[in-house]
Formats: structure tokens, sequence, C-alpha cells
């Protein structure tokens, strides 16, 4: 049984409290009343990429609309600005909120594979946590390289005056490729990283203990 099923069927006809106990300030979501001030906040003015504002996804998830929510884009299109918390009228912290369900819907494996946000993030969270510091040189190779070779080789060709540029500022060096820069302690970050996986698994286990 997939992990998503199994919390399908874990809260059953129950998605406003599945996202309570598992999303980051997901208890906030029932707060939400609607009035559509952080929509018209956001300074992204909600362009195609978007299919639902915040208060839409809130208003789906109590309506129990979990595929809907799950798969769709517009978590992944929050810029972290902060103004719909700094308007929000019953302050919402919808900016966590909305990271929280992106995070949720990685972790059950139903968000969009290739959507340039959670792909960015996915790369540069692997890139820093590999040696504690970002190559920068695999991290741009990576984003060229996503939508396959050909395409890869016409980014780095469009990009090729910027590329030179960096080589003679002494900002790239191609010899990152084959290993590059990291942090001394290097057991030391990975101990600083595991230690923060137990902390972030025992907060959660304690909140649904809380809440049950």
């Amino acid at each position: 049984m997939s992990a998503n099923t199994a919390m399908a069927e874990r809260y059953r006809n129950n998605f406003l409290k599945e996202i309570e106990e598992q999303v980051e300030m997901g208890d906030w979501v029932k707060m939400c009343m609607q009035c559509g001030v952080c929509s018209g906040s956001c300074p992204t003015n909600f362009q195609s990429a978007w299919e639902h504002p915040p208060q839409e996804l809130f208003m789906m998830i109590r309506a129990g609309r979990r595929e809907e929510v799950l798969t769709t884009t517009s978590m992944w299109n929050c810029t972290s600005c902060y103004n719909c918390i700094v308007r929000c009228p019953r302050k919402l912290p919808i900016t966590h909120i909305m990271h929280g369900i992106a995070e949720y819907a990685h972790r059950l494996g139903m968000a969009p594979k290739m959507q340039p946000t959670r792909f960015f993030s996915g790369l540069f969270w692997k890139n820093a946590t590999r040696t504690g510091r970002v190559n920068e040189l695999k991290l741009s190779v990576g984003l060229y390289f996503k939508d396959g070779f050909v395409q890869g080789v016409k980014n780095g060709m469009a990009m090729q005056s910027v590329a030179l540029g960096l080589v003679k500022a002494g900002r790239l060096n191609v010899m990152e490729l084959f290993g590059g820069h990291k942090c001394r302690d290097q057991k030391g970050i990975q101990a600083m990283l595991k230690k923060a996986y137990e902390i972030e698994r025992t907060r959660k286990t304690a909140k649904m203990a809380g809440q049950a």
C-alpha cells in the first residue's frame, strides 16, 4: 500500500483533519472566512499558473476535495512575500500553510512532477545537503538539463556569455563539476541534518497525539 493510499484510508472523509495533523499550521485552515484579502494582496496577480488562490484552496480542503488540492500547482507559486499574512483580518499564517501543503503533497508523491518550483527546491536541497554548501555549477547544469540533453545544450548556449563572464570574474570554475567546495566537518553536517529530521518527526508525533 502506497503512503498516499494509506493516508487517504486513515483520514477517509475527513481531509480537513488530515491537513490539520499533517501540514504545518494546518489547524488554521478552518479559521478562513473567505474574504479574499489574501488573493487581492498577492503580487503575482494570479497569472495562468495559479489554479486556485489561497482562500479557494482552504474551502476545497474543508469540502474534502483531497485529490484536487494535493495535485494542484497553486501552492508552489507562492513567493513568500507575506503580504497575505500582514493583511489577513484573522492573521492566518497563509504563507506557512501554502508551503506546508506543498511539502505534504511532495511527501505523498502527489505533487506535479516537473513543476518548476518543486523541481528547483528538490535540486537545491539535495545539492546543499550533500556537502553543506551549494555547488552553483552542478545546480545550474541540473536546471539546464531538466528537460533533456538537447534542450540542456540549447540552454547552455543561450547562457554562454553569462558563463564566460562568471569564469573571467572567478565566480565560476569548471572543475566544480568534479568535486567542488564543501564544508570541512562533513560528519557534523550530516549529524545536524539527522537531528533536525528527528526533531521534526518528534514534533509531528506530539502534534498528532495531542489531537487524537
